[in-house]
């Protein structure tokens, strides 16, 4: 099996577990009180199931930037959107909708098209000691920048956190290349502060994230989902030697599958902004399992992006409309 392949296989199966995690955190907020706290989270299996799941998806995604480049593997992250929707409406008990199917085959032939393009070769390039702390100002100024007081706090904090998350991933490579091939001592100045600025990005884009969409989902999602690989993408092929294969033609399917997956995306997101989940949590000592006057609208679940690894978190919101466009 070579190494395109790995890659591909690898960023699937992490997909599907990050998909799957997504799925298990929103029946499990379905299940629980809106003032539940952490402690009776920890005690229940479901959510541990979950963490296990974000886990493996985020080990996978490691493994997969080891065999194959940022243009290829951090575009495969959309798929966890593609993944969750049958998954979700299984789960929920309802059919796909016409917009989540047509969201799905537009972001897949995308992502077709995008995987016909990036090129195949294992990644063997690192970023070096100053590119890796002027990649980390760079973004931090960009995060600056966008996270000032203005119009659209949304879309910009969301932004934001996918531009953290994707540098957190292309950092993330340099740690993996370098300790499994062995480019370099396993202890350096380096390697130290790579790790320390991944885990830096990741608590960044996680935190970002949260605030993006406090006013629901819908086009933020989007944002978050497209902003990611765009800077892990603008990474590889500026410092890492990453080519598109194909010349001028490679470059026009590119941009071609790239404005199909973004039209996915936003579909996706206007679906799972408009589509509640699932029912909300069920209040002890109703008859019949229906909530006792004025105890609440039913929580809803939306998808927020966290970690380095773009995977998906769940969470409930009570009452709030979605924004952003849908």
């Amino acid at each position: 099996m070579n190494a395109t392949v790995m890659a591909v296989a690898l960023s699937l199966v992490s997909a599907a577990a990050y998909a799957s995690a997504a799925v298990a955190q929103a029946r499990l907020a379905g299940r629980t009180e809106p003032d539940a706290g952490v402690l009776r989270l920890l005690g229940r299996g479901a959510w541990w199931s979950a963490v296990a799941l974000n886990a493996g998806g985020a080990l996978l995604h490691v493994a997969a930037l080891k065999y194959g480049p940022l243009t290829l593997v951090q575009p495969l992250g959309a798929l966890t959107l593609v993944a969750a929707v049958p998954l979700g409406a299984r789960a929920a008990g309802r059919r796909v909708t016409r917009i989540e199917w047509r969201g799905t085959i537009l972001t897949l032939l995308g992502l077709g098209a995008l995987l016909m393009t990036a090129g195949g070769a294992a990644p063997h390039e690192t970023l070096s000691l100053p590119e890796a702390l002027a990649v980390g100002a760079g973004t931090m100024a960009v995060v600056a920048g966008l996270s000032r007081p203005g119009a659209r706090p949304g879309l910009r904090h969301a932004a934001a956190s996918g531009i953290t998350s994707g540098v957190a991933s292309a950092l993330t490579q340099t740690l993996t290349v370098t300790v499994t091939d062995h480019t370099g001592p396993l202890f350096s100045w380096r390697l130290v502060v790579v790790a320390l600025l991944v885990s830096a990005f990741a608590m960044s884009g996680l935190l970002l994230s949260q605030t993006a969409y406090r006013g629901g989902l819908g086009a933020p999602l989007a944002v978050v989902t497209l902003a990611n690989p765009v800077a892990a993408a603008a990474i590889g092929l500026a410092l890492l030697g990453e080519r598109l294969q194909g010349g001028t033609t490679s470059l026009f399917l590119a941009l071609l599958g790239t404005a199909a997956a973004v039209r996915g995306v936003i579909l996706l997101s206007r679906a799972q902004a408009e589509t509640p989940a699932f029912a909300g949590p069920v209040v002890a000592g109703t008859a019949g399992g229906e909530p006792k006057p004025g105890a609440g609208s039913p929580s809803r679940v939306i998808i927020a992006s966290r970690g380095p690894l773009d995977q998906p978190a769940l969470r409930p919101e009570l009452g709030r409309a979605p924004v952003g466009g849908s």
